[in-house]
């Protein structure tokens, strides 16, 4: 196979040049290309082909070389199921739904996993390794096994998310989460975390995005960055949240919020507060520029706001300043 013929074709929204074209933009690959069909494919194909693609991801993140810059391709119709958690502890790979559209929610290429039944199985998919991507991928968790609580966990380094929705049907009257955030200097673009439709039951938090260290591995969330991503929640109680920050220490240095949206289902119950921040917080500044909450009653509460700084957000009742601490309205 020769890498040299392999392109990446660019994604865009608009005008705008996105990561994903840093990804690839017409660019050769460096490693080699693996292709996964879940509708055509087998695992007993060599997978350098769309022709000859395998039939599982997991075949074909096996087959992939750390450190290489290798390329897993996904199809677009149908799912990848997985049978396990798919843990991503090489380095360097990128997986590519072949969607090649800029979708914030509702990507053709989708990952998911039902109930295993092993208690390992604590999300869909598992990041350990360093700067790895993921792009155009819909990531989705319907297992009820019980110690499967999040759909991905992140706790590698320098992870990449574009265009990527993250789902957990399940769990929806349990203290679990779409993304459980540990990695470090992570960066999630034009993704959507979360549901508008499923209701959250009962009076818990069930945050998108969980902060909360050393949960799976031994890692803690530092300088994450949220750029233009939704964070969608149908509440069933005025304790729902989008994000917690549960405990001091449970992300360091910066947790940054551009252009993201906090969307409440109308017809739910109306969110004490968006944000919870542990009050103690002194390790962390989560800052938000110019952010949209819909449906809570406060951006984040007067006595959890350790640390929560908000440039240009807008919430329902009440308008946040020029880089002014948070507090309730």
């Amino acid at each position: 196979m020769n890498p040299a013929n392999n392109y990446i074709p660019c994604l865009k929204y608009g005008s705008k040049i996105l990561p994903s074209e840093i990804l690839g933009g017409g660019a050769t690959i460096f490693g080699d290309a693996w292709y996964v069909d879940a509708d055509n494919g087998s695992d007993d194909n060599t997978g350098d082909s769309p022709s000859n693609a395998f039939a599982t991801v997991n075949k074909a993140y096996t087959s992939a070389t750390t450190n290489n810059n290798d390329v897993i391709f996904l199809s677009n119709a149908g799912s990848h199921q997985l049978t396990e958690m798919l843990t991503v502890s090489k380095n360097r790979i990128a997986f590519i739904g072949a969607d090649f559209e800029a979708r914030t929610y509702g990507q053709g290429a989708r990952v998911s996993m039902g109930v295993t039944g092993v208690a390992t199985d604590v999300a869909t998919l598992l990041v350990t390794g360093v700067r790895n991507s993921f792009t155009g991928i819909k990531f989705s968790n319907n297992s009820t096994t019980a110690e499967s609580l999040y759909t991905v966990v992140d706790a590698g380094e320098y992870t990449v998310f574009n265009f990527c929705e993250i789902y957990k049907s399940t769990d929806l009257d349990t203290e679990s989460a779409e993304l459980l955030a540990e990695g470090d200097s992570s960066q999630f673009n034009n993704c959507t975390i979360g549901s508008i439709a499923d209701g959250i039951v009962g009076a818990i938090s069930r945050p998108c995005v969980l902060f909360d260290k050393n949960t799976v591995g031994t890692s803690v969330a530092r300088d994450n960055t949220f750029t233009h991503c939704n964070f969608w929640r149908n509440a069933g109680n005025a304790a729902n949240l989008f994000v917690k920050l549960v405990a001091n220490g449970d992300a360091e240095r910066l947790v940054q919020f551009e252009n993201c949206k906090f969307i409440n289902n109308p017809l739910g119950t109306t969110m004490t507060e968006a944000i919870h921040s542990a009050a103690a917080n002194d390790k962390a500044i989560l800052l938000f520029d110019n952010c949209v909450s819909y449906n809570a009653t406060n951006f984040c509460g007067d006595t959890n706001n350790g640390l929560v700084f908000a440039n240009g957000v807008s919430t329902t009742g009440t308008t946040v300043g020029m880089s002014v601490q948070v507090s309730a309205s």
